[in-house]
């Protein structure tokens, strides 16, 4: 005889003081201040450590030297002395995390905050259940490139479609047309040339953005443009993807060109997911959608939670004005914030100067 099903009885919250949700640099940079502090916190993220950085194509280097990236005063060194790869910066991260003892809650994605008299309710949800934390303070350092930006055209949800550059190995042979012009787009275009793709490059403008592409790729990129070995295909934009093949539209005269492709990348920038930011009522301002927050204490609309990293730029556009290098202030700013007391742990005429020259 079956038994009726039993409602269920929800245990009682855990509790911790800091909430952070985000285990990139940033939530991980604060956890090691908490932990200076002694301020009892929990880090939560939907993938693992380092979870941007780690969607990256193998051997991918940071645009930034590695002591605007280093965070909680560790060294973070290579053994060439060059720009960290994405290998190397989450050894590093991983390395952090262990030297501290950082408690982090991976694969737990934060579903809900929730206001509960004087403290917030934080739900996760991660495979085993949901559970409950209860929080005087949450910080949101979920970053701002959560999704692929979508064309929005017939086509672009096929399978050989892909807004992320993957192990440069499997394009070998391939037909690869990229669509896009500054960074992403320019550094896949010359890897997967390398790699031995056969590659196109796509880019609306009428000829590429000079000032977005970083000294190094330019002159590579135009030299192969300008010889043919990648197909220049600037001055067009995409109308219709198929299997096998891409429909692109001349800006200049409307004329159309159907380009042969076995992948397609569609490298035209991320944009932030906004669902736990308006759930917990955090007010979104501008064409980019970015969080209401005081600059000075890095505290939202929702006094008890602050944003922190590159989640205070919303959905940033194809010019990035925030990056890691010039959010580790973010940091000494909350807990100023929390403990009441005064912090400043980067010399002034160093983080001057990175806001003024940012490297990526």
């Amino acid at each position: 005889m079956s038994m009726p099903n039993q409602p269920s009885i929800e245990s009682e919250p855990l509790t911790t003081q800091v909430a952070i949700v985000g285990a990139g640099p940033i939530g991980l940079e604060l956890a090691v201040a908490l932990i200076r502090r002694g301020i009892p916190h929990q880090v939560f993220d939907a993938g693992t450590v380092g979870n941007t950085i780690a969607w990256w194509a193998p051997q991918t280097r940071w645009f930034s030297s590695n002591e605007r990236i280093a965070i909680a005063g560790v060294p973070l060194l290579t053994v060439d002395q060059s720009k960290a790869t994405r290998e190397e910066y989450l050894t590093y991260l991983r390395g952090v995390a262990t030297q501290y003892g950082i408690g982090v809650q991976t694969h737990c994605p934060v579903v809900d905050i929730a206001k509960d008299g004087g403290e917030f309710i934080v739900t996760t949800n991660p495979a085993s259940g949901k559970t409950h934390w209860r929080a005087d303070a949450v910080v949101l350092a979920t970053g701002g490139t959560d999704f692929p930006r979508r064309l929005e055209i017939p086509g672009d949800d096929l399978p050989h479609v892909d807004g992320y550059l993957r192990e440069t190995h499997r394009y070998f042979g391939r037909r690869v047309l990229i669509i896009g012009g500054r960074n992403s787009a320019i550094e896949a275009a010359l890897r997967l040339h390398h790699a031995g793709a056969v590659v196109s490059l796509s880019y609306r403008g009428e000829s590429l953005p000079e000032e977005g592409i970083k000294y190094w790729l330019l002159p590579e990129i135009k030299g192969l443009l300008k010889s043919g070995r990648i197909r220049d295909l600037t001055g067009t934009v995409p109308i219709e993807i198929t299997t096998g093949s891409v429909r692109l539209e001349s800006v200049r005269d409307q004329s159309l060109v159907d380009v042969q492709a076995d992948e397609v990348l569609c490298l035209i920038g991320y944009e932030q997911d906004k669902t736990l930011m308006r759930n917990a009522g955090v007010e979104l301002l501008g064409p980019m959608l970015r969080p209401s927050f005081d600059e000075r204490t890095m505290e939202t609309n929702v006094p008890g939670i602050y944003v922190a990293g590159t989640a205070t730029a919303g959905t940033q556009s194809s010019k990035y004005k925030i990056f890691l290098e010039n959010c580790h202030d973010h940091v000494d700013k909350i807990v100023a914030s929390l403990t009441g007391k005064p912090v400043d742990s980067a010399p002034r005429r160093y983080s001057d100067q990175i806001a003024m020259e940012p490297e990526s």
